[in-house]
């Protein structure tokens, strides 16, 4: 594959803050890259560079000559006031098309994007549809390369699933950043992390998340054998030199220059062993007895007219693991508050056990004074916090979530978004809560602390409910799931999949996307073989050659959609509508080939 972007030896600081130094990363054409790493290291700054948005401290960066590409950065902003189409278009003017190539080309892409009315306005968009927006302004022009910063951020599970489908399919090559485990082992074909514990500043693997772990795990293993070795040798090195001989000869001069070399290398091994991206997170509790926490009976809720539960029966228990799903606005933030008790229901009743002790993540973070400094907001009372019974310095405390002590003064407003998660995970630790209630706590929360923050609600013995379109957190987590499906309906499900499954169907999501299943938390006994139901004589020769059919249907699909993005047929309206349709067409037949090959694949498997 050919290099479109060269990265050698990049630098970058902020102040006295160091980003990443002597950073080395190519994109090749066709990658699908995902960059990860902790927050703090740069992978935004990286992502402008890579964009011609920013210029690295040293080093250099060298791109393929008239390379084409487009950055999408992780909020999007569009006069409220215009069309989709005025957007899309316009962002074609600005890359030079003509009025004519940019109507045509924004129609194109708004289509692809499943905007069914152009004239929407943008004001009238959730941040899902912003987000196709983004996306669909950005492709208009016919970007090589697509750069996304965050694309997942505060989209609903359904923009989700359309932008894992969306990258799947793409034609083109992409980066982004993403935290979202789920999407990064759904999408991408490549992993660099940004972490200074690498040698070169980065870690870049082939595969997919799991993939790169696994990868990761190999790297870290072998640094760690590397850093004992140089130390047993350095001992041995610096009994040497203790030893002061009389006389220095040529040879032992070598050998201490040697030794003076082995340590400065392991200095350097050792501070790439010691730099920690972890966020030490652990939940108090009140080790309450009590079976029945909060328990809700016959509960009719409301937001203004609009129903969100209807005759909603639950009790919530110690060690109770509570997943609530739903589109953004359907009323997952009601039913915390009801929780809460800062709302009532319209209809029924919600009893709270005596005396109970709740700590909220609010996702709005209005619980924090901008004007306030960390220190104050971590320890209101004095200089020490409590933790269980123990008293805990503020310095301490403030470290185990990342924080440094020159930031104690900082105001709450200055820290990133990251920084103020954080802030409000390190306060309900200090509350001896029977239940916790957690509003998107992942919310720009790097993978690190993901994987802290389920952890500790792992080890949580009282009840969690929790709201997050993390779905790898979620899946790992949570035992049992509350979908909402607007209008007062609600159903129980059993695992996160099959929301997803049943939300696949809803919206069109392909059996391949729907087959690729989460990470579980533990390891599953391989299942007993089960004998396989003779179907019909009709039904088996249907699926004996389904698949090899869904192949040649999809390389129609494929042959279509590539028409559609040819230039040449840019200026054609007429040969584009009837594109569009026939695409539109094609689609659907795919889908009902994959839902028809699903049935038989559960009547073969039913016995």
């Amino acid at each position: 594959m050919s290099v479109l972007i060269s990265c050698r030896g990049l630098s970058k600081s902020f102040g006295v803050e160091t980003l990443f130094d002597n950073l080395s990363l190519n994109v090749h054409e066709g990658d699908r890259l995902g960059l990860i790493g902790p927050n703090g290291v740069g992978k935004s700054t990286l992502l402008k560079i890579l964009a011609g948005q920013d210029t690295p401290d040293d080093g250099e960066v060298v791109f393929r000559r008239h390379l084409r590409f487009a950055k999408i950065d992780q909020v999007s902003s569009f006069p409220e006031d215009a069309s989709v189409l005025d957007v899309a278009a316009g962002a074609g003017k600005e890359a030079g098309l003509d009025e004519n190539e940019a109507m045509v080309a924004a129609q194109i892409q708004l289509s692809m994007a499943e905007f069914e009315n152009f004239d929407v306005k943008v004001r009238t968009l959730s941040g899902g549809w912003k987000k196709r927006l983004a996306i669909a302004a950005a492709r208009v022009a016919d970007p090589q390369v697509l750069l996304l910063d965050e694309p997942t951020n505060h989209l609903d599970i359904e923009g989700i699933l359309w932008l894992e489908g969306f990258l799947r399919n793409a034609d083109f090559t992409w980066v982004l950043i993403s935290h979202d485990r789920f999407f990064l082992e759904r999408t991408v074909k490549r992993v660099a992390e940004i972490s200074p514990i690498y040698e070169d500043g980065v870690l870049s693997h082939e595969g997919g998340y799991r993939d790169f772990l696994e990868e990761k795990e190999r790297v870290i293993e072998a640094r760690t054998k590397l850093e004992e070795s140089l130390g047993n040798k350095l001992r041995r090195e610096t009994e040497w030199l203790s030893r002061q001989p009389k006389a220095r000869t040529t040879k032992a001069k070598y050998r201490v220059d040697q030794a003076y070399e082995l340590m400065e290398t392991f200095r350097e091994v050792r501070a790439r062993g010691r730099f920690s991206d972890k966020v030490q997170m652990d939940f108090s509790a009140s080790d309450r007895k009590t079976k029945k926490l909060i328990e809700s009976k016959e509960v009719v809720l409301k937001r203004g007219d609009k129903v969100i539960l209807d005759k909603f029966d639950w009790v919530l228990s110690p060690g109770a693991r509570l997943g609530l799903l739903g589109g953004n606005g359907t009323g997952k933030t009601s039913i915390l508050k009801m929780f809460l008790a800062e709302i009532a229901p319209h209809l029924g009743s919600v009893r709270h056990a005596a005396q109970l002790e709740v700590a909220y993540f609010d996702q709005n973070r209005e619980r924090l004074n901008p004007e306030e400094s960390l220190k104050d907001a971590i320890s209101p009372t004095g200089d020490s916090v409590m933790f269980g019974d123990r008293s805990i310095h503020v310095v301490t405390w403030a470290r185990r979530f990342r924080f440094k002590s020159e930031q104690l003064e900082t105001p709450v407003r200055l820290l990133s978004g990251g920084e103020q998660a954080r802030l409000l995970l390190s306060r309900l630790m200090l509350i001896k809560a029977d239940v916790l209630l957690l509003d998107e706590p992942t919310n720009d929360l790097d993978i690190p602390a993901l994987e802290e923050l389920e952890s500790a609600l792992a080890a949580f013995p009282g009840a969690v409910v929790l709201v997050s379109h993390d779905r790898y957190l979620l899946s790992r987590v949570c035992d049992q799931y509350i979908g909402l499906k607007g209008g007062g309906d609600w159903a129980r499900y059993g695992d996160y999949e099959q929301w997803e499954r049943e939300l696949g169907q809803q919206f069109g999501v392909t059996e391949k996307t729907k087959k690729e299943t989460a990470p579980s938390k533990a390891a599953p006994e391989p299942a007993t073989p089960t004998k396989r139901k003779k179907l019909s004589y009709k039904d088996q020769r249907e699926y004996d050659g389904m698949e090899e059919r869904i192949l040649e249907e999809e390389a129609l699909l494929e042959e279509l959609q590539a028409e559609m993005a040819d230039p040449a047929n840019a200026a054609n309206s007429a040969l584009l509508a009837e594109l569009y349709e026939k695409t539109a067409v094609q689609q659907k037949k795919v889908e009902t080939m994959y839902e028809r090959w699903s049935e038989l694949e559960a009547m073969v498997a039913s016995d």
